[in-house]
């Protein structure tokens, strides 16, 4: 994964724990660098370790800790210069999660390596979707909650978000039905 994920969960740990303990955090996973690179790719095994130990740390569930950095990373990748890219991505939830696969397309310009998941919208009404989700990462759905939270947050919108479906047997499958 690209060092703008683990810069957004130093963010979010630093916001709402402090300094020192994302500096334990990363003593504790063996990160030795001063900080992370946004633009650098970085072996996703490095993300699972900050996520695992902090979850540790945090004395919180690893689902429960990605769920936060999902929502937080709406937030954060907005102040983070891509702002207008989320601004040209919809003007509305549902035009939003309909370009999400253009907008990793115009990410994947600016970051070669990336590997990012793909998201379909379904049965789509005024108050509601069906959204599929397909990663070959395992165990991010709850961050997938996470953003869509975000996402609903960002346009000023109450969601329930219901798990229809989730396997990950071979890469992740999850469907979600969003309601508004």
């Amino acid at each position: 994964m690209y060092g703008l994920v683990n810069r957004a969960m130093k963010g979010l740990i630093e916001k709402e724990h402090g300094e020192a303990c994302w500096e334990k955090i990363c003593r504790l996973v063996g990160f030795e660098e001063a900080e992370f690179i946004s633009m650098q790719h970085y072996p996703d095994e490095v993300t699972y370790n900050l996520v695992g130990t902090a979850s540790q740390e945090l004395n919180m569930p690893a689902e429960e800790f990605l769920e936060a950095l999902g929502k937080y990373w709406i937030l954060y990748t907005a102040d983070e210069g891509y702002g207008e890219m989320l601004k040209a991505s919809g003007n509305s939830l549902p035009e939003f999660l309909q370009n999400l696969d253009m907008l990793h397309t115009r990410v994947g310009n600016l970051m070669p390596k990336l590997n990012p998941p793909m998201f379909e919208c379904f049965d789509i009404t005024d108050n509601s979707l069906r959204l599929e989700y397909r990663s070959t990462r395992l165990g991010l759905t709850p961050m997938v909650i996470g953003l869509l939270k975000g996402l609903a947050d960002r346009f000023g919108k109450k969601c329930v978000i219901t798990v229809l479906e989730l396997n990950e047997d071979n890469g992740t499958y999850a469907s979600y039905k969003l309601e508004w």
